[in-house]
């Protein structure tokens, strides 16, 4: 089953991704986007993360290249959990190069299509607010829309967490 968990900052939707994935009884690989760099409190937030989860959570960093990390551990048969799917593309769109971002989003929707398995990615959703000022943010919150629209599509199940609170749209 392939899963999309949206929700806003601290809406439990990384909480409940963990939850889910740790209920499917399969070995589980969290596959992270995010590297903190020298951003202290970044790094401490990674810190409390790796503290709350699992000790036996195979952790795998995939800060641009995802469905190249993605491919052996679905075929390997682990519950793969990704967090987050707007950092992945905040990574992307921060090289700038157009072909780069676009060969990587075909790259997933490739892999999504042929490959069956356990996956559940988590993503912020960012379409809810005011159209930003500046071109890079509207830039972001637009490719972050059809992101979004392309994973729903795909997925089994989609699912909206709001204050804590799972809300099922698919």
């Amino acid at each position: 089953m392939k899963q999309l968990i949206l929700g806003g900052a601290r809406s439990g939707k990384s909480r409940l991704a963990e939850q889910r994935a740790q209920a499917t009884g399969l070995p589980v690989a969290l596959v992270v986007t995010m590297v903190p760099g020298n951003d202290t409190e970044l790094a401490e937030r990674v810190r409390r993360h790796q503290a709350d989860r699992p000790a036996d959570w195979r952790l795998v960093e995939a800060p641009i290249a995802l469905a190249a990390a993605l491919d052996p551990l679905l075929q390997a048969g682990y519950c793969v959990l990704v967090d987050c799917l707007t950092l992945w593309l905040t990574n992307l769109l921060l090289l700038e190069c157009d072909e780069t971002l676009q060969a990587e989003l075909d790259a997933l929707d490739a892999l999504l299509a042929r490959v069956d398995g356990s996956l559940i990615m988590v993503s912020n959703e960012v379409g809810l607010g005011i159209v930003p000022m500046g071109a890079l943010s509207r830039r972001f919150q637009d490719q972050t829309g059809w992101l979004h629209q392309r994973m729903a599509a795909i997925c089994d199940r989609v699912t909206l967490s709001v204050a804590g609170l799972p809300l099922e749209v698919k």
